[in-house]
């Protein structure tokens, strides 16, 4: 039995059903589950003393491309909008390998811890040179994080009017086997699982819809999640309607795509109706709002989407539509734009944080991630509001209107990944001369 107490943290956001909140509260670990909440608790094992400091859930980032960090801030693609974007990235990353997909995966998980987050996503899509999902799977047992990767394709070459390179695109029949393989070899149904396999087709745009249908039915027969982009701007709509003669949320109805099991990203431009759609059918989104800026796209209708009951998180999106990976900085971006659509009261930063940890759990079907609560599994951030940042705070708990961006502390499963600010599970300067080296390998072939 091993246990870890942390003591005295000034703050507790439980993000459970009753919104508690506590100060001056221990938290007891044992055997990588919350096990007591409350005052003055001991323990024989290991005490971080969180004087000073908040404590909230980590963070869960439901939409990643974490190759991508590896191509951030790409001169001709850094003013593009979604297509054009994606025509620039896709010659340089039909160089990458093994290696590259695992390097950039360890940076880009790193980054993500430092920003508070103990679950996420990925969505991979492209398998060049013999690249596999493997490599990521590989990085983020490294790292410590809980990870949920995600088996995505493309099968729609240009010549086919699609919009990636031949060269990037795959059999639809090899996708299949492949994604069989990945969730027989890593996927984990259990409570307190650390790698849970999900089935991803890029987009409308980048396969058939044989394969999304195909990829539903796999997906439902093994047990797993669904996951895609849809919806993400003006260009994507038009695509839709010009191609399949429909919405792209009719289109995902008509293919199998709605269910509790199925969560989409951006989804910046949903009507009305494919709010309704996704509320009465569990469906899912990932908010990527930086993403959503930087490529301008729009303001996804987060606010309509909470108030329909639609299951809401955040994603960071790739790194080269992004070029960062921080989800406090997402959340807090998220309250911003929301408040900008619709006004100074449409989203509290307890709000937003609550999308960042409890709903992203619930987007991704983990009932036991995402609060502070006995029983749970210990997946923590622990903040120091003491700093600079929080300096004059009337309200330490409001950690995206005034506080740190890097969290102090982070535990995963009861495991420490970060420690006073630094990763770890790994020699992260290590990593990233090698992430330097290979990206400007990258970018002198260009």
């Amino acid at each position: 039995m091993s246990e870890t107490l942390i003591r005295n943290a000034a703050h507790v956001l439980t993000m459970d059903d009753g919104a508690c909140e506590y100060a001056d509260t221990d938290i007891l670990v044992r055997d990588g589950v919350i096990a007591e909440i409350g005052s003055n608790l001991a323990t024989g094992g290991e005490i971080v003393e969180a004087r000073g400091c908040l404590v909230t859930p980590g963070l869960v980032n439901t939409h990643h491309h974490l190759y991508q960090t590896l191509t951030r801030a790409v001169p001709g693609g850094q003013d593009a909008l979604l297509f054009g974007w994606l025509k620039t990235l896709y010659p340089i990353w039909a160089r990458f390998g093994p290696a590259e997909m695992r390097v950039s995966a360890l940076t880009g998980l790193a980054e993500l811890a430092l920003s508070g987050c103990t679950l996420t996503s990925d969505h991979l899509y492209l398998f060049p040179n013999g690249a596999r999902l493997d490599d990521t799977i590989d990085a983020a047992r490294e790292i410590g994080l809980r990870f949920h990767p995600t088996r995505g394709a493309m099968s729609i070459g240009e010549s086919a009017g699609g919009l990636p390179p031949d060269g990037l695109v795959e059999e639809e029949r090899a996708i299949l086997d492949d994604c069989i393989r990945v969730i027989d070899a890593f996927h984990d149904p259990k409570q307190g699982a650390m790698v849970r396999v999900g089935v991803a087709p890029c987009s409308p745009f980048s396969v058939s819809r044989e394969l999304m249908r195909d990829a539903a039915i796999l997906a439902r027969d093994k047990g797993v999640m669904l996951h895609t982009h849809l919806a993400e701007n003006d260009e994507d709509i038009a695509y839709s309607l010009s191609q399949f003669g429909c919405r792209p949320g009719q289109y995902a109805e008509d293919l199998g795509w709605t269910g509790a099991d199925v969560w989409h990203a951006h989804c910046v431009k949903l009507d009305g109706q494919e709010i309704d759609l996704f509320s009465k059918t569990g469906t899912g989104v990932a908010h990527c709002p930086c993403s959503n800026c930087r490529l301008g796209s729009g303001i996804a209708p987060v606010r309509a989407m909470r108030d329909a009951g639609v299951k809401v998180g955040l994603g960071v999106d790739g790194s080269a539509s992004n070029d960062a990976g921080s989800l406090v900085a997402e959340a807090r971006q998220a309250m911003l734009l929301q408040r900008v659509a619709q006004g100074a009261d449409a989203m509290s930063a307890r709000e937003a944080l609550r999308i960042a940890t409890r709903g992203g759990a619930e987007v991704l079907g983990r009932d036991d991630c995402g609060q502070i609560a006995p029983g749970y599994r210990a997946d923590l951030a622990i903040w120091d509001v003491s700093g600079i940042e929080s300096a004059g705070s009337w309200d330490p708990a409001a950690l995206l209107l005034a506080g740190p961006t890097r969290v102090r502390d982070l535990f995963v499963e009861g495991r420490q990944i970060v420690r006073d600010g630094e990763i770890a599970t790994l020699d992260l300067p290590v990593v990233i001369e090698e992430q330097t080296r290979m990206a400007r390998a990258l970018a002198d072939a260009s």
